[in-house]
């Protein structure tokens, strides 16, 4: 990724706005909202980039400058970041699992396993992204909905990309995977999904940040910004998916075929940006007991959410769009 600043500014002395993304599904309204003109309406200068790296490095990046922005998963990452002090700010969600309807981040096991329930899993190999992230804390979850821990398997790290490999080879018997790779996994038969959604439904997948300086300096850019999420959130879930050219905007950014693309189990993207904290918490009690925090008591991730600049956008949001 190229090296970037937050600093830069357009002709009328507005901030420009950079913003780190993974190329999923997951961020389709930052990609709407782009193309179809939702940050100009909000007269904010935006820059997209494409992210290769961690939500941590995200965090990282956010914190010190380096990028304005980005989206990123809740996970031990932030919580370390925000009880150390970072320059991160919380505005909105930006993803979270479907409380009902197809997975779009499954638990499969290998076709070839002879797994059919979760106590089938008891000393079996299971494929995780890491320890500090959604996917091991997914994992738990699953387990847990058949009365199994962590424990109970033995833990192989395996990313998204592997996982394919990894089961069809037998180095593993199960994994948690994420979409498209899931739907591939599954219409080439290498893998089949052992549970419905219920274990993890619900469950907060991604924040939307910004650096803390940034958001002291420029609180009206960060409130038109995040309008203009909100408002293409709206157009997505009024039926903006099922639109041909939004699809196309999609599948360029995402680099699916739209036959792919309309394929595919979908996040949930909440058009008013409200986060669960409740389930925020569960999250962080999870890390905790995992021992992947440095640190002791809670976090406060709430002291860092900025509720004032997420109404705010609520209100401008309604002023976008067609």
């Amino acid at each position: 990724m190229a090296a970037v600043g937050c600093s830069a500014a357009d002709s009328s002395g507005s901030p420009k706005i950079s913003f780190l993304y993974s190329p999923y599904a997951d961020y389709a309204p930052f990609f709407l909202a782009q193309d179809k003109g939702y940050f100009s309406q909000a007269e904010v200068e935006v820059e997209l980039l494409a992210k290769g790296g961690t939500s941590g490095e995200t965090y990282q990046l956010v914190s010190t400058n380096n990028v304005t922005s980005g989206g990123a998963t809740w996970g031990a990452g932030l919580f370390n970041a925000n009880a150390a002090g970072a320059s991160l700010s919380v505005i909105a969600s930006v993803s979270r699992i479907p409380l009902s309807g197809p997975n779009p981040a499954p638990f499969l096991v290998s076709t070839s396993s002879g797994i059919t329930s979760v106590a089938d899993l008891a000393g079996r190999r299971v494929g995780t992204p890491g320890d500090g992230g959604f996917g091991i804390y997914s994992i738990a979850k699953a387990l847990e909905s058949g009365g199994l821990t962590l424990a109970d398997v033995e833990l192989v790290n395996v990313g998204p990309p592997e996982t394919g490999p990894a089961l069809s080879g037998g180095s593993i018997d199960a994994a948690w995977s994420i979409e498209p790779i899931s739907t591939a996994l599954t219409s080439q038969g290498i893998a089949e999904e052992l549970l419905p959604i219920d274990y993890h439904a619900g469950t907060e997948l991604g924040a939307l940040v910004f650096s803390s300086d940034f958001v002291d300096e420029n609180p009206e850019a960060v409130v038109n910004f995040t309008a203009a999420y909100l408002a293409a959130a709206a157009e997505l879930k009024a039926g903006g998916w099922d639109d041909p050219d939004n699809q196309q905007i999609i599948a360029t950014y995402t680099e699916l075929p739209v036959e792919t693309l309309t394929s595919l189990a979908l996040t949930e993207q909440d058009p008013t940006g409200t986060i669960d904290w409740d389930d925020v918490h569960l999250q962080e009690t999870f890390f905790r007991e995992r021992g992947t925090l440095e640190f002791e008591g809670q976090s406060d991730i709430e002291n860092a959410f900025r509720s004032d600049l997420l109404e705010q956008a609520r209100q401008r949001s309604a002023e976008l769009g067609a």
